[in-house]
């Protein structure tokens, strides 16, 4: 599903360039659950952006579900992501102006669907979520936000499920409400899941634990599950 392959992320700053990411390799399998660890600053929020595309790698090759993403313009890029990822962020990231459906159903309606509006609601209520569907943001609790985020996510059977801190602005219950969906909505898609996330407990539940520190890979456990060289 996942391939990187010497993959460098450097950003300009008032102070100069500042290498954010130094050399990774790595893959990850389809189905594979994957959290991504360490310190702020180690450059996993970084990471995630490069493969989604949202910044461009520097140097080396990222590949996801079989897409070398150094060859698609912006467009195709939008294109490939609307149409193989779902991204959860810890801000919920919703159209204030949208109803709770109208949120779900926007890139189901940008993917030409006709049933848009009956998907969303569908995926709406398999969050706990159908007596809210003409709800506002501003009209929901954190959680409940979170939630449509997560149907707005999967609501296109993405390959890979992307997730950073998704639980970072919520309390420790309704938190662990929204990992047991991000993990239920994952396994019944089939989908290959990849999280940031500072819980040792969550961290716990993936197949594999990558920690970052200083934009390098530092660990893989548990260390039976450590990266095999990549084939060229």
């Amino acid at each position: 599903m996942l391939r990187l392959e010497g993959v460098e992320l450097t950003l300009g700053s008032v102070a100069g360039q500042v290498n954010i990411l130094r050399g990774i390799d790595l893959s990850v399998s389809s189905g594979e659950r994957v959290s991504i660890v360490g310190p702020s600053g180690s450059g996993k929020t970084s990471l995630i952006m490069v493969i989604a595309g949202l910044e461009r790698a520097t140097a080396g090759l990222v590949s996801v579900a079989g897409q070398d993403l150094s060859t698609l313009d912006e467009d195709g890029l939008a294109l490939f992501r609307r149409d193989t990822m779902g991204i959860v962020f810890q801000a919920f990231h919703l159209v204030s102006t949208m109803t709770a459906v109208e949120n779900v159903a926007v890139p189901l309606e940008f993917a030409g669907r006709r049933d848009a509006f009956e998907r969303a609601e569908a995926e709406l209520a398999a969050v706990g979520l159908d007596h809210r569907l003409q709800h506002y943001p501003g009209q929901l609790s954190g959680g409940e936000q979170q939630r449509v985020a997560l149907a707005r996510a999967v609501a296109m059977e993405p390959k890979l499920l992307l997730a950073d801190e998704p639980t970072g602005n919520l309390d420790s219950d309704t938190g662990q409400q929204i990992i047991d969906l991000l993990f239920d909505l994952a396994d019944k898609r089939n989908a290959t899941l990849m999280l940031i996330t500072h819980d040792a407990t969550l961290a716990a539940r993936c197949d594999r634990n990558i920690k970052l520190a200083d934009g390098r890979i530092a660990d893989v456990t548990p260390p039976a599950a450590a990266v095999q060289p990549l084939s060229a």
